[in-house]
């Protein structure tokens, strides 16, 4: 039997709303919903709690009723407000008469209310009909954005309303303040090849359209992301037990790879985010078809040894990936990493050599390229170093575009050269390591989470889906030394004589740790990759061989950079010294232009 979805959902300081169930055009309907009747009475609740003056305020501005009444007489009141003054209010009830002419005490408790639905994180999902059933499916994506600018402009409207008839005035400043949906989505049902093992999956909706309101500010639970992803030989039935109720999929393009990535409800916010990060696969990659990988974000835990988990079922040709519903898998580390470590085993597989890293392609103002790879775990200072490449260049590049930004794979191209393929249009990054006022630059877009603690980060997009799988021919491939300084021995950019050298500072994997994950100090992760390659490290072998053999062969300059990312003070001077250093390595080669 299938479970029916409530009409909203408010859990983890979100509040969830089905808008086809919780419709309202007037700001009668509003006042008369029961969701608003639940904000006044969890915000009442809060106040009592507190010990807040607000509180203290309608107890004594409405001495007759009981604390469970007051949430009720407010709706009510408000109700009123929405179209008389209070004045007007007050010669037709006297029941509101103590209230009313408390009116700056009011004004203050309606500016407070608003602020409270504020700071949830809000949603709001519509679904659609059946692509075959619908008549013009365009038409629903169009309603759907219409719909929630309305949503936003209601709340708005009764909001000003209420306190005009308060205070009797109107505003002198306007601000044109997201009251409606941080985001929200466009889902549907869809026909898709679910083996028999994944039957609970079968009915979840998918996600077809997205929408945000930026800037959009989140506070995950957590701002690091611990441990690996352990890998099992099996998935028992009991952990994959769920209420398609509470749950959503996001079909996600992880390069070439189709990703179906089930969510709990809990964890909406996290999944939206993916919109900045994964392409959203076309209808025709999700109908009728198998996906490549498939993650289940928030199971109950039941069966499963750890938070999160993997399993390669080879019977049916999936990569699978388990998260528990857990406050500390609360990070959108472990969307991303999870999808990504699936994606590097399925690439193995494949004949690729995955690299966490990230690659541009440049063009030169004089008419040359350059494509360069830099190879490095979390906060060894790779993409640091390419967005300081970015605003240090621009007098010598005339075009740059990013391929991928933090996890691609190697392969032979169709002309035999070795070629870099990415996965996501977006980037995953921490704000300290960003150049001054770039994320207040890019804030129209941005997805910003826990931008007051350490370890903040800004997911925005930064290419095109065409480029992340276009595949291009790889000209540097550098290590991201973020540990060593520069001196008499060390430059900035050295280059290694043999593979064999190459594969001895990759395999090493060596960074100092800056807080991103639970790591602390001088650590060493297996060719800097975590996700895939520890866990297929024979074929990786192979494969990183094979590779690093071809790339001496065919000319490819392998080597590492030191961006300093690392060491304290050189947290900024470091990637702006090593990009300088590859700017002028970039001109004193000769590539023809492609």
């Amino acid at each position: 039997m299938i479970s029916i979805k409530k009409p909203y959902v408010i859990t983890r300081n979100k509040v969830i709303m089905d808008y086809a169930r919780v419709y309202c055009d007037t700001p009668e309907k509003l006042l008369k919903s029961p969701l608003f009747l639940e904000i006044v009475d969890r915000f009442i609740e809060k106040t009592a709690a507190k010990g807040s003056a607000l509180f203290a305020f309608l107890v004594e501005s409405l001495p007759n009723l009981k604390r469970g009444d007051l949430p009720a007489c407010m709706v009510n009141l408000f109700r009123l407000l929405a179209s008389y003054s209070a004045d007007e209010i007050t010669a037709m009830n006297r029941d509101f008469e103590q209230v009313l002419s408390r009116k700056e005490e009011l004004h203050e408790l309606v500016e407070e209310l608003y602020n409270y639905w504020r700071r949830f994180e809000r949603f709001l999902y519509l679904e659609a009909p059946k692509r075959y059933e619908a008549t013009n499916s365009e038409l629903h994506g169009v309603q759907f954005i219409k719909s929630n600018e309305d949503f936003k402009n209601l709340v708005l409207y009764v909001y000003r309303r209420v306190a005009e008839n308060i205070t009797g005035q109107s505003p002198r400043v306007y601000r044109q303040l997201p009251s409606g949906a941080n985001m929200g989505m466009l889902v549907e049902q869809v026909d898709w090849i679910c083996p028999d093992a994944y039957s609970n999956l079968r009915q979840i909706p998918f996600l077809r359209l997205s929408l945000i309101n930026p800037p959009v500010i989140l506070y995950p639970v957590t701002n690091k992301r611990k441990g690996a992803f352990e890998e099992i030989d099996g998935i028992k039935p009991e952990t994959l037990r769920l209420d398609q109720a509470d749950w959503f999929c996001y079909p996600a393009k992880v390069g070439e790879l189709t990703a179906f990535i089930f969510f709990h409800q809990d964890f909406m916010s996290l999944a939206l985010s993916l919109s900045n990060l994964f392409e959203i696969a076309h209808y025709e990659d999700v109908r009728g078809r198998s996906p490549d990988l498939m993650i289940m974000f928030g199971l109950s835990g039941e069966g499963m040894k750890s938070d999160t988990l993997f399993y390669e079922d080879r019977e049916n040709n999936i990569l699978v990936g388990l998260v528990k519903r857990t406050e500390e898998v609360d990070y959108f580390g472990y969307f991303k990493k999870m999808a990504l470590t699936l994606h590097n085993i399925a690439m193995l597989k494949r004949g690729r050599l995955p690299v966490h890293g990230a690659m541009v392609h440049i063009k030169l103002k004089d008419g040359g390229t350059a494509n360069i790879v830099i190879a490095g775990d979390s906060g060894a200072g790779k993409s640091e170093t390419l967005e300081a490449f970015r605003t240090l260049s621009e007098e010598n590049i005339c075009d740059l575009k990013i391929i991928f930004d933090d996890m691609g794979s190697l392969g032979m191209g169709k002309d035999g050269k070795v070629s870099g393929y990415g996965t996501e249009i977006g980037a995953f990054v921490r704000l300290d390591d960003l150049e001054a006022g770039y994320a207040y630059e890019e804030i129209d877009r941005s997805i910003f989470m826990n931008p007051d603690k350490t370890n903040a980060r800004l997911i925005i997009p930064v290419t095109r889906y065409n480029h992340v799988v276009k595949g291009y021919p790889v000209d540097f491939l550098l290590y991201a030394n973020n540990y060593e300084q520069i001196d008499d021995d060390h430059s900035v950019i050295e280059f290694f004589r043999t593979p064999e050298a190459a594969l001895s500072v990759f395999r090493s994997g060596a960074r100092l740790a800056k807080g991103t994950t639970d790591e602390k100090g001088l650590v060493h992760t297996y060719f800097a990759n975590p996700f895939g390659a520890p866990q297929r490290k024979d074929i990786h072998e192979k494969q990183a061989g094979f590779y690093f053999d071809h790339m001496f062969k065919t000319g490819i300059r392998v080597g590492q950079i030191r961006t300093r990312l690392g060491i304290d003070g050189f947290e900024h001077v470091g990637p702006r010294a090593a990009s300088m250093e590859l700017l002028r390595v970039v001109r004193g080669m000769k590539f023809k232009d492609r």
